[in-house]
Formats: structure tokens, sequence, C-alpha cells
């Protein structure tokens, strides 16, 4: 499968930047243009050399590129796929690194031109970090990138845009959108939605000052709300977009939660050493699969650029 010769990326974060390194690793010379919002962020992209091009709009960055991905929020993407339509090259491949599916198939469809490939897709890896700086090119390395075709997709742009991934590292699947987004809220969406609220309850105990829960974190409080730290804009769109599928995980969730606090009221020992024991099994399984570490820092060491 022939390589692409032009990705302009849109939207220079984390993802953005990691997929420019990642394929610099891959000896791709593709050209890559590049934009974003801010001047401060256009301007360092080009500085870290991590695009040849940056323009001020994304009509601008997409003009003769075979493969575009958006790399926005969720919310911001039909905006930008109204803007971009009437600038795309026949046969050019358009995606996401968004993680919900349907809003994006909803949103920039639409405004897709007849000859132009729209193939939604997922990489299930990054960070709490943000900006062009915060990249690194074995971010997707053994993480899994889910791609989940139209009805109308094209079978050899689909199999051009999954070699693209594969050479940055990443394990490829093809999924249904919706079922995308069912698990998507299972294993990340409802996961940070819990973390954003933990950490809220902290805020809001006047029984526990917050200079406590600042400096006497332990590694539970501090790992479990290490997601906490994502970006507000991409979560906020992320829940209003996956509305469904995450309100139906959290009623499990609460259902969990009731039996366990149950469990601990009433003194239920057995209940609660099954329970954490089947939970555990899970933990060490998601090792096993070499998506995570035992080490202290749960595989978080410093990153290589």
């Amino acid at each position: 499968m022939s390589q692409y010769k032009h990705v302009a990326l849109i939207g220079l974060g984390l993802l953005a930047s990691s997929i420019s390194l990642a394929m610099r690793r891959a000896g791709m010379d593709a050209r890559i243009t590049g934009t974003a919002r801010s001047k401060d962020t256009r301007d360092t992209a080009l500085e870290l050399g991590l695009v040849d091009a940056v323009f001020d709009t994304a009509a601008e960055a997409v003009q003769g590129a075979d493969l575009v991905i958006l790399c926005v929020p969720v919310g911001a993407m039909g905006v930008i796929a109204e803007e971009i339509a009437p600038h795309l090259s026949e046969g050019c491949t358009v995606s996401d690194v968004g993680s919900v599916k349907q809003a994006v198939a909803e949103a920039v469809g639409p405004h897709m031109p007849d000859g132009v490939h729209l193939i939604p897709a997922h990489p299930m890896a990054g960070t709490e970090k943000s900006g062009p700086e915060s990249g690194f090119a074995s971010l997707f390395d053994n993480r899994w990138l889910l791609i989940t075709p139209l009805p109308e997709s094209s079978h050899t742009a689909v199999e051009r845009l999954k070699d693209f991934w594969t050479a940055l590292g990443s394990n490829v699947e093809l999924m249904e959108v919706e079922h995308h987004d069912l698990v998507a809220a299972v294993i990340s969406h409802t996961p940070h939605l819990i973390a954003y609220t933990m950490v809220g309850v902290a805020d809001g105990m006047n029984r526990v000052a917050k200079t406590e829960v600042v400096n006497y974190s332990a590694a539970g409080f501090r790992d479990f709300t290490r997601i906490a730290a994502s970006d507000p804009t991409m979560w906020r769109d992320v829940f209003l977009n996956n509305k469904d599928a995450t309100l139906e995980v959290l009623g499990r969730f609460t259902e969990e939660l009731l039996a366990l606090q149950r469990a601990i009221r009433v003194g239920d020992g057995d209940f609660m050493f099954d329970y954490f024991t089947r939970t555990r099994d899970i933990r060490r399984s998601i090792i096993d699969a070499g998506q995570d570490t035992e080490a202290a820092d749960f595989g978080r060491g410093k990153p290589e650029k």
C-alpha cells in the first residue's frame, strides 16, 4: 500500500505532535502541514520541526493533502469540516483522533464532497499533557488504534489508513461506530468523569483542608486523579457527544457502588474480598496484555522523544 505524500494536521497538540514525530521515526518522507487556533502553538510547532509548513487557517493547510487528520475537540470538527471541504483534493482521506465516533461521523460527514473518504479513527493513547511540546514518537507503540469505517468507506482507503497507523507503532482494529462509543465510555470516558468527581469531592469537603489533599496525596489519590488534569474543553465535548453510552455505564457504576456501600455498612467481608479479587485479576490482565507495567509510576516514566 502506498504511503501518503502530504499529511495535514488540523490542531497541533499532544496527538498531532506525536503523529508527526512517529512519522519521522518511521522514515516517512511525507510533507506535513498544520494549523492551530493559537499563533503561539503554530510558531512552536514550526520551531520544533513538527511541520514543514504552518498556516493560519485549516483551509490553507489541507490544500494538496492526501491525508487530513482532525486533531481538535469533537465539538469543533463540524465547523472545521465545513471550512476545509471546498479545498480537499480528490481521493483525499479525512480522519480524526477524537474519542467519540458517532458524533464525528454526523458532524463531519455531511460536509465531505464526493471523492473524499471520511474514515473516523481513535488512537487509544494519550497523557494528561497538552500542547505541541508534549508529543513523543513512542506514544502509539503497542497501543490500539480503532478505525470505525462508515458504510460508504472505501476498502482501499481503510487499508491505506490502517497501514499508516501500523507504521506509527499502533495495533489496529476495525470496529463499528456505535460499539466503539460504548467501549470508550467504559474504558475511558467514565473513568475520567469519576476522576474529575473525586477531585471535586476532595475540594468540597470542608472537614479536609485543600492543603491536606495536596500535601498528603498518597499513590491512590495521586494516580487515580492524574487524568483529572486533562484538557477541560476536550472532555466537555466528549460527554456532550457521547451522552447515551456514558449514562448507561454510569448507571451500572452506580449499581456496583451501591452494592459495595452496602457490603461496607453490614460488614460483608466475603463480598468485598471476592469483588476485589475479581477486579484485581482484570488489572493483571491489562499488564499481561502489555498495556501497562507493574512499575511504581504505572509505566509513566519520562517518554522517549
